[in-house]
């Protein structure tokens, strides 16, 4: 990359897109940078504190999408819109259930990408990043290298300003993602991870267990109280 053309980044506020707005951040050598942000109406909507800590932490333009109307359209189908199913602790699921947990949200990463898509063409920026990882303990198939792959054609199409998808983490495991944000000095206590979005992180849902596996992995301590 190591350019300086401007970047949209998905910003949610937890581990990994935060350590994908440090590293787009570092290899735009100083580009503008817009960081965008969605109340969906998800449970854990106290990650948007910390989108905004991110955001002026590498001087972003930085702007949050009211979008909630989402929330009731898919409410029935994911655990973690506000109102919808409990979040379960990652130990109770199945091997079947793993592969698409109750935590997956119907297609987010499409209808977010597509915004942040017209948000860059409207801004003559060509190039959109998302944190897509490679779950260690599960999966969403909107976080693979097929979707990416697939996104790109539709985007492509456009005639004039067709939009790039870029996801530099799909292939890396959380350990790997912690252990870029170390190198560039992400504040990982100003980071959100749980599901749940209680005043302190539960330590059990599927994302605090893959959150506290990396920690460990890398031989370092979580910052976040876990209660």
């Amino acid at each position: 990359m190591n350019t300086l053309r401007p970047a949209v980044v998905l910003l949610s506020g937890g581990m990994d897109s935060t350590v994908l707005l440090h590293h787009v951040a570092r290899e735009c050598n100083g580009a503008t940078l817009h960081a965008l942000s969605f109340n969906y109406g998800q449970r854990h909507s106290r990650e948007l504190q910390s989108a905004a800590f991110q955001a002026r932490a590498v001087s972003a333009a930085h702007r949050v999408m009211d979008i909630t109307f989402m929330g009731s359209l898919i409410q029935a189908g994911s655990a973690l819109i506000e109102g919808g199913q409990e979040v379960p602790d990652l130990d109770t699921l199945t091997a079947e259930e793993l592969t698409q947990p109750p935590t997956y949200v119907p297609n987010r990463n499409m209808m977010l990408l597509s915004m942040a898509a017209a948000y860059a063409e409207a801004h003559n920026v060509t190039d959109v990043y998302y944190g897509a990882q490679a779950q260690d303990e599960y999966g969403y198939w909107d976080c693979t290298p097929a979707f990416l792959e697939r996104i790109n054609h539709i985007l492509a199409l456009n005639r004039k300003s067709p939009i790039t998808v870029h996801a530099p983490f799909v292939g890396f495991s959380k350990a790997k993602t912690l252990e870029r944000g170390q190198d560039l000095g992400v504040d990982f206590a100003q980071t959100w991870s749980c599901y749940r979005g209680g005043e302190t992180a539960c330590g059990t849902c599927p994302t605090c267990v893959e959150r506290l596996n990396a920690f460990a992995a890398n031989q370092l301590q979580d910052p976040l109280p876990y209660g």
